[in-house]
């Protein structure tokens, strides 16, 4: 038996003799220490051997071969020792011996790897004890050492997991080890390494076992994230990794903390359920307010790109809504910072809509609408301070303007990512949201807006539901354009701002287009030969055609009136065009060709007579647009006459008058006429050489001699503009060469000043009662309700004290012989009937 106390071999061979007392007690302890060493544990004698004299030869290998083997055999003794392993290394942690804890940990980890059995539940409790004290010493040698050690605890898979476990201590100190700041740059990236590493290893450690998720409660993640956060912030170091989760070498993630932190953020982020994803997100927001991370907001979007692409598909929506939820709460912050959340939400919308996005359809575009709408009531407010004193806030406009943008451009995209039914319900409910002056129909708050910012909101509205239908193809126009939609639609198409009839346009061009052939139309111009545009077409279907007869009327009477005003620019007539080519190609028949015909020939009638004095370029770029479209609509129906007839006019024009053709009125210093002479045929459209190129081709006629008027409705008043009624008068003198002059018939009726006093009499009874039935319906919708109680409530006693007025008046009682009661001159007065002079009815006489 090996002794632990070494005595030479002379000694022990000397017999006892005792020369003195002190040579006699020193040989009386070596043989006492050598007899005790025998009876020690043997599970001690085993460790004790694993540690050499000198620490720096290391472990003694054979020796931990020896108790690798007895831990094995032996899987009760594992506790003792582990614990007297931790007592020894505490001791040497205390005493500074690094290469004797640095043994002892080698040691720990070999029995660890080594032994799985049950017993090792109160080993582990001693080797976590180890390394919390290795932990909290200030060496960063020993700190890495104990991180080391615990991620190789962290990689083992036990059979049956410990619930009462708790890893407080670690999460803690891990994550101060990622906030390290020592003032050596190389142990301070290492410490953090260490950090990032541990926070690895308790992740991979709990998340897997769903009885023991006390790792995503709030308390954890708040010290987790933000330190993989801190150290992730120095990503722009190295190669960007943007989207899909990649593999980096291990070399840099042995390197680099940022790369580390990244890849650690990715897997937690990836082990993430249901119902622990927000305490996962939350800690993000707090760390990116605390740390003024949204403007810029360059490393925001980059984490919300590996939060999309890290967890599940179907937990997106989870992201947005805390997005949603951190907008509202950041409201009142700087625009740039509402800026910098929204682009966040546009990147997150942008991977969301790939897959999962739940059911945030319509909570995403309302906050973003009430965002928009509290975007332009502050630059509203802003403007109004900044007039009233004198102090330049364009910077804080220009802001505001980067926040409606940036929600425009997220509204548009995520509608534009929506399927069809989706994005029909998104239209309807943004065109909802557009407020029309004089109508109550919207959903939005603009009694703060004021006019300008009324306006400024009806077109950022429209702006995102430009971007909404783009790309959206319907198989019939009615799916497209359902009167619930096209009713609000056209509405501000009769606004007196051309940019908000602009935007209308444009809508309307997104939704007819199905074939792509907008582009081949763009800019008002005569195309000398349509086949070349090689433009897409199908046969007009039963459901076009029903709609053509149900809203026709309506389409035609929008683009008329939208040429007419006063402050069209080039593009507004270039839509105009645009939008009349549209119908002809997706929606015309041969009664539809005819209709646009006519309206085209009084377009070209409002020019001339020119009733609602419209400037001379006005005018001209009515006359251009009326030229532009007979020359498209001549050639895609192909009639030679009708080609003939369009293309000899526009010599004319090209030759006389060519302020009358879109190439020349559109371009910068165009000479224009001082008048229009009404009687050059030559230089106009006639109605009836129209009518014989299109009636020797079989088309009817017949309705092309009677002049496009038209229909009168309230939208007029509704939209701020003058009635129609004021705008359309009488056409009793219509050009003479709209129709032959051998062929006119004098079928004018007599106008006499009755016959105009009974029309106007009529008209007016007719506008009043409208009126107030208008102003009943307006009243029993916004008065309040008890208003409306107390004006019933005195109705009814009007009318019950009328009806017993009249029943007092008509039933009296019947006569008495003691005689009547009547009051006169404030005296009661008894008169009395004699018998005789009663009268008794005759069933009562006998």
């Amino acid at each position: 038996m090996k002794n632990y106390v070494q005595v030479p071999a002379a000694e022990l061979e000397k017999p006892y003799e005792f020369t003195s007392p002190g040579e006699s007690s020193t040989c009386l302890y070596l043989r006492v220490c050598c007899c005790c060493s025998a009876l020690r544990p043997r599970y001690k004698r085993l460790v004790d051997n694993i540690f050499p004299e000198d620490p720096k030869d290391g472990l003694v290998k054979a020796d931990m071969e020896k108790l690798t083997f007895y831990a094995v055999s032996a899987p009760e003794k594992l506790d003792r020792i582990g614990a007297y392993l931790a007592e020894r290394l505490s001791r040497d942690v205390v005493r500074h011996r690094s290469g004797y804890v640095l043994i002892a940990m080698e040691a720990l980890d070999q029995l660890l790897m080594a032994c799985h059995s049950q017993s090792i539940k109160p080993f582990v409790e001693s080797f976590l004890h180890m390394v919390a004290k290795l932990l909290e010493s200030g060496e960063p040698k020993l700190q890495v050492l104990g991180t080391n050690s615990f991620v190789k605890f962290a990689n083992i898979e036990e059979d049956t997991p410990s619930y009462h476990r708790r890893y407080d201590f670690f999460v803690s100190r891990f994550s101060t080890m990622c906030h390290s700041c020592h003032n050596d740059p190389e142990i301070r990236t290492e410490i953090r390494i260490a950090g990032i590493r541990g926070i690895q290893g308790v992740v991979r450690k709990t998340v897997n076992d769903e009885l023991r998720a006390t790792i995503w409660e709030p308390q954890h993640m708040d010290k987790i994230v933000p330190s993989l956060l801190f150290n992730m912030q120095k990503i722009e170091e190295v190669d960007s990794r943007l989207g899909p989760p990649s593999s980096p070498s291990v070399a840099d993630k042995e390197e680099n903390p940022a790369v580390l932190a990244e890849s650690c953020f990715r897997e937690l982020l990836g082990r993430a359920t249901f119902g622990n994803m927000n305490n996962a997100v939350r800690p993000v927001f707090a760390h990116l307010d605390h740390h003024k991370l949204w403007d810029p907001n360059e490393f925001a979007v980059h984490c919300f790109k590996i939060i999309m692409y890290s967890i599940q598909a179907q937990y997106s929506h989870h992201v947005i809504q805390e997005i949603l939820g951190h907008l509202d709460s950041c409201k009142k912050d700087s625009p740039r910072v509402r800026a910098g959340i929204i682009q966040v939400l546009l990147e997150a919308v942008a991977i969301a809509a790939k897959g999962s996005i739940g059911p945030t359809v319509l909570e995403v575009f309302n906050t973003l609408l009430k965002h928009l709408r509290l975007s332009v009531e502050l630059e509203a407010s802003d403007s109004q301070q900044g007039s009233v004193g004198s102090i330049p806030l364009s910077s804080k406009d220009n802001d505001e303007k980067i926040v409606q943008n940036a929600i425009i451009q997220t509204i548009g995209f995520f509608g534009s990512n929506l399927p069809d039914y989706q994005r029909s319900e998104i239209m309807m409910f943004i065109m909802g949201k557009v407020p029309v002056f004089g109508t109550s129909t919207h959903t939005l708050d603009i009694s703060q807006l004021g006019d300008l910012g009324t306006r400024r909101i009806q077109i950022m509205l429209l702006r995102s539901l430009l971007m909404v239908t783009s790309g959206y193809k319907a198989k019939t126009i009615v799916t497209a354009l359902p009167g619930s939609f096209l009713d609000p639609l056209l509405s501000p198409s009769l606004m007196e701002d051309y940019e908000l009839r602009q935007l209308v346009l444009e809508v309307m061009h997104n939704l007819m287009d199905r074939h792509d052939n907008r582009a081949k139309l763009r800019g008002i111009r005569i195309i000398p030969d349509v086949a070349d545009l090689k433009i897409k077409r199908e046969k007009i279907c039963r459901q076009d055609t029903s709609f053509m007869k149900k809203n026709g009327q309506q389409l035609y009477r929008h683009i008329y009136l939208g040429c007419k005003e006063e402050d069209n620019v080039q593009k507004n007539y270039e839509l105009l065009y645009t939008s009349l080519a549209l119908i002809t190609i997706e929606l015309a028949n041969e009664e539809v060709v005819i209709d646009l015909i006519r309206l085209a020939i009084a377009l070209q009638d409002s020019a001339i007579i020119n009733e609602d004095n419209l400037p001379m370029f006005h005018r001209c770029g009515i006359m251009a647009l009326v030229a532009a479209y007979l020359n498209f609509v001549s050639q895609m129906i192909a009639v030679p006459a009708f080609c003939q007839h369009v293309s000899k006019v526009i010599e004319t024009r090209t030759m006389e008058a060519p302020y009358f053709l879109p190439e020349h009125i559109f371009r910068d210093k165009c000479m224009l006429p001082k008048s229009l002479e009404k009687h050059d045929k030559s230089l106009y459209f006639l109605t009836n050489k129209i009518a014989e190129s299109l009636g020797g081709s079989g088309y009817s006629v017949e309705r092309l001699s009677v002049p496009y008027v038209p229909q009168v409705t309230d939208e007029d008043r509704l939209s701020r503009r003058k009635s129609i009624v004021d705008t359309v008068s009488l056409q009793v003198d219509i050009l003479s060469n709209s129709v032959p002059s051998d062929d006119v018939v004098s079928n004018t009726e007599e106008i006499t000043f009755e016959a105009l006093k009974k029309a106007i009499d009529t008209n007016g009874m007719e506008e009043q009662e409208k009126e107030k039935r208008r102003l009943v319906i307006e009243k029993f919708q916004k008065a309040p309700f008890e208003e409306i109680a107390a004006q019933c409530e005195s109705k009814a006693n009007l009318l019950h004290d009328r009806l017993a007025q009249i029943l007092e008046l008509t039933i009296r009682p019947p006569p008495s012989p003691s005689g009547t009661l009547t009051i006169t001159s404030g005296h009661a007065q008894y008169q009395s009937v004699p018998v005789y002079e009663m009268k008794f009815p005759d069933l009562c006489v006998y």
